[in-house]
């Protein structure tokens, strides 16, 4: 009988020599103290760079203050904003329901500011920047009680007057650390219509007093509330099914209002309709 004839073993024998070789004692081609000088080199090498990264964050973090950035001068004034946070503002008043959302939003937002927890604040000088001292780690801040707001305060009326159809809307200024505004800065909306809306406002002419000012940034001003306008918009039996668009500046002071590049720069817009 002829005999079987035998596979060739070279293939098989070469990848397992490959993979460990019991002649030199080679895994995967490099010997035990061949792969211990590469790991050694790897760990020095990551290891110098971990410590130079390292090194770089902590000298970088000297330079900064805890307090205060080390660069302001990016946004040299404050953006408006609204509340409740809803651009397109749409009140049947005579669902409840449907504008619960708005009255819910005013409120959580107002927590912050009931006369309980304010009366633990400092009494400020009305007219009067309230400068303090730079070496006080925490900084006092000044009564703003939502009682000031009067008919869009939450507390006599709950639902700021959005069941009767004439709601309103609260305006408060983004924190810049430091900001010092020069004159006297107030809060001025306009309907963009050709007939005027009737509004009331809240401080009285809706002003932003100087006694909120400077803010000292989050770290030193912890328990810091910026002061708000309220804004009544006096909607009549005319003014209903009809949506308007209506434009908020701040006024009276140094703060710019007219930027074409950033529509929230010392203004806001929002459109509102109102239905029975």
């Amino acid at each position: 009988m002829a005999n079987k004839e035998e596979k060739p073993e070279g293939k098989d024998s070469s990848w397992k020599d490959f993979i460990y070789n019991p002649r030199t004692g080679e895994f995967i081609g490099r010997t035990a103290s061949s792969w211990a000088l590469i790991f050694l080199f790897y760990l020095v090498f990551y290891g110098f760079l971990a410590g130079m990264f390292s090194l770089t964050m902590w000298v970088m973090l000297q330079t900064l203050n805890d307090y205060t950035p080390k660069y302001r001068d990016r946004v040299a004034s404050p953006g408006l904003m609204i509340r409740p946070k809803y651009f397109d503002i749409e009140v049947n008043r005579s669902n409840p329901q449907q504008y619960n959302k708005y009255v819910q939003g005013l409120e959580s937002f107002l927590q912050q500011y009931n006369d309980t927890l304010q009366e633990q604040n400092t009494v400020c000088t009305e007219g009067d920047y309230y400068m303090q001292e730079n070496n006080e780690l925490v900084k006092n801040v000044c009564q703003f009680k939502r009682s000031q707001l009067r008919q869009c305060s939450g507390l006599a009326d709950t639902n700021f007057g959005y069941a009767e159809g004439q709601p309103c809307v609260l305006i408060k200024m983004n924190r810049i650390i430091g900001l010092v505004p020069r004159g006297d800065p107030y809060i001025n909306c306009t309907a963009k219509r050709d007939t005027p809306l009737q509004m009331q406002y809240f401080p009285s002419e809706g002003r932003f007093d100087k006694m909120y000012f400077p803010y000292y940034g989050k770290k030193a001003h912890p328990n810091y509330v910026q002061p708000v306008v309220a804004v009544k918009l006096l909607f009549s039996e005319q003014d209903y099914n009809t949506q308007l668009t209506i434009e908020c500046r701040v006024e009276g002071s140094d703060l710019r209002n007219n930027d074409e590049r950033d529509k929230f720069l010392g203004r806001v817009t929002f459109r509102i309709q109102v239905t029975k």
